[in-house]
């Protein structure tokens, strides 16, 4: 019997590479558990890994060529909305298309099924939490410069002012990785705005950097930050000075102490061992979408998209963030506000 072959979308270079090793550690734990209760369709599940940190030019080629050979039943993996919006025309209609990371909302494509945070069930909560228990009114945007940081960015703009809350600027800076003097630039520019908070849309290396020199600066005495794709890995590279202050929202924590969360974490222990890379938000993200994948396909009975497609609204499925729900192509889920604690989360509550 042939396997059924996924292909699994990382980033193992650039400012996402933070992800990666976390990322693959967790696919393949994935792939274990499913072979061993009877793959998908009753075929053994193997993963075919991407590098998302190539130039989108490069991997839609490979991609293409992939698919043209016949070698992939499914799509899915973390990886950023500028992959995902490259590679959907390679991908769209031809095989079932898991998008497991937080983005910018409103996706309807045929055949892509999103298991991610969006903004207003995310990150408008945790502003509106934050203005009632710590006053912060006025926020400075500080994002990589693509379609989620500004898709989020656009979306909050038309929510936050029901708070009496207001975005105080925003700047976007280049998503392969800012200069040191553009850096210093926004810095400037935050502490000429007053902003009681900034909202962070940085994805890995980016943040950590960021966190950094925004602590050198001693501006993580003065202003709050609240972030979405903060997770442990990024609060280890950013080290323990640079996250006072600083807070997450998302449906996973490697300190979230659910029955689900706690098995996650004990079964990668075992698999991996004690010194695997941490399960951030990012990895967790992976392991649900092999699991969507499985459950869509299965529920489905066909990998064909037109069969995907007719029967994945109202989907149920237990996974380690705990239920998640498909109204449409999109999947609800419990969300939680986090405040770093060194170089770990403490949650503080479910949004």
């Amino acid at each position: 019997m042939s396997d059924f072959v996924v292909g699994v979308l990382l980033h193992f270079q650039g400012p996402g590479g933070i992800y990666g090793p976390s990322c693959q550690a967790v696919t393949e734990l994935a792939v274990a558990e499913i072979n061993a209760t009877g793959g998908v369709l009753g075929r053994p599940v193997r993963a075919e890994l991407f590098d998302a940190g190539q130039p989108p030019p490069v991997l839609r080629r490979e991609l293409g060529a992939a698919l043209d050979a016949g070698r992939l039943d499914a799509l899915t993996g973390w990886h950023t909305s500028a992959v995902r919006n490259a590679v959907v025309p390679v991908v769209q209609q031809r095989v079932p298309y898991v998008y497991p990371a937080a983005y910018e909302g409103a996706e309807r494509r045929s055949g892509l099924y999103v298991t991610g945070e969006v903004p207003s069930a995310q990150l408008f909560p945790a502003i509106r939490r934050l203005r009632a228990t710590r006053g912060v009114r006025r926020w400075y945007v500080v994002g990589d410069d693509y379609a989620w940081p500004r898709g989020t960015f656009r979306v909050l703009t038309r929510q936050i002012a029901g708070l009496d809350a207001q975005f105080a600027g925003a700047r976007f800076l280049p998503a392969a990785g800012a200069s040191a003097p553009v850096l210093a630039a926004t810095l400037d520019a935050v502490e000429a705005a007053r902003a009681d908070g900034v909202l962070l849309l940085m994805v890995g290396q980016n943040g950590v950097r960021f966190n950094r020199a925004f602590a050198r600066r001693g501006l993580h005495e003065r202003m709050l930050r609240l972030s979405t794709l903060m997770e442990e890995n990024m609060l280890l590279g950013s080290g323990a000075g640079a996250t006072t202050d600083l807070y997450s929202a998302g449906g996973w924590f490697r300190s979230l102490a659910t029955g689900e969360a706690l098995d996650l974490i004990g079964r990668y222990t075992a698999h991996h061992g004690l010194h695997a890379p941490a399960v951030g938000a990012a990895a967790e993200a992976c392991y649900e979408g092999i699991f969507a994948l499985r459950s869509i396909v299965q529920r489905a009975g066909s990998p064909a998209v037109a069969a995907t497609d007719r029967s994945v609204d109202g989907l149920v499925y237990e996974g380690p963030r705990g239920p998640m729900q498909f109204s449409g192509n999109h999947a609800a889920q419990r969300l939680y506000l986090a405040r770093a604690d060194g170089v770990d989360f403490e949650l503080l509550t479910e949004l």
